[in-house]
């Protein structure tokens, strides 16, 4: 049985006054346990608006979302609390998604505060020095705000502050392509070396598939809300089937650049 299971989600916007948009067209995507899944396609063809779904921020109009074999769509609040305890996300820009008035303590002592308020103060403090080194941040810096840390060291906050609460997915939305490539690639290391370490799973979502390449077991391609090709990680990027995976590939300007290669 598949950690996340999306089965035919559809989603059509209707704003008041302007043409309705499909940005979902029953879509089929699974995230196997500790499996790392990349999601790839351009600018508007559905990535946020799927993810919005999974996170429960969404509504989807048709089609089914479970997790570990729950019905996300009928859980209740408490529920729903907890299964946002069990996903994370990781955003694109840390700066834009790190409150800038916390320190990086607060800020990955936040999810503890609201998941974990059986924890003693003295056993949190330990857990999130511990966390910050884990994500090669120097625990003797967790009371510089962020304007005091590279993007690279706050895109590894963001991770730690994620994994505080011991999610068992993590949902990455675009989360190096804000960062110089040698610090892609060492973000990208330490999401794998997470996902060893910790057995998450991970779904990617990336319009760059030369990140997906170093990183994900498996694609899926989505375009214009659709799905239009799935497989191993070598199938997609050695014998794609679909002409806009084909368009994709070769709009990389050099495979042999790729993060985790340089």
């Amino acid at each position: 049985m598949s950690l996340l299971a999306v089965d035919g989600l559809s989603k059509t916007y209707r704003p008041p006054g302007r043409p309705a948009h499909q940005a979902l067209a029953d879509v089929d995507l699974t995230v196997d346990k500790g499996e790392v899944v990349g999601l790839v396609g351009e600018s508007g063809s559905g990535k946020s608006t799927l993810l919005r779904c999974v996170m429960r921020l969404v509504q989807p109009d048709s089609g089914s979302l479970a997790f570990d074999g729950r019905n996300l769509l009928t859980l209740g609040r408490t529920a729903l609390r907890g299964y946002r305890r069990e996903v994370q996300m990781v955003h694109q820009d840390p700066a834009g998604s790190l409150n800038p008035r916390m320190t990086a303590h607060q800020l990955v002592a936040e999810g503890l505060l609201v998941h974990r308020r059986d924890l003693p103060a003295a056993a949190r403090r330990e857990q999130v020095a511990e966390l910050l080194e884990t994500v090669g941040i120097n625990p003797a810096h967790q009371h510089r705000h962020p304007a005091s840390f590279s993007g690279g060291q706050l895109q590894r906050i963001a991770l730690a502050r994620a994994l505080a609460v011991a999610p068992r997915l993590l949902v990455c939305d675009e989360p190096v392509s804000a960062l110089d490539v040698s610090v892609q690639a060492q973000v990208l290391n330490l999401l794998l070396d997470m996902r060893e370490r910790l057995g998450l799973s991970i779904l990617f979502v990336s319009h760059d598939l030369a990140v997906v390449d170093h990183l994900c077991s498996r694609v899926y391609v989505l375009r214009s809300g659709r799905i239009v090709e799935e497989g191993p990680r070598e199938q997609i990027f050695t014998a794609p089937r679909h002409p806009y995976t084909r368009q994709l590939l070769d709009a990389v300007p050099d495979p042999d650049r790729a993060p985790g290669r340089v």
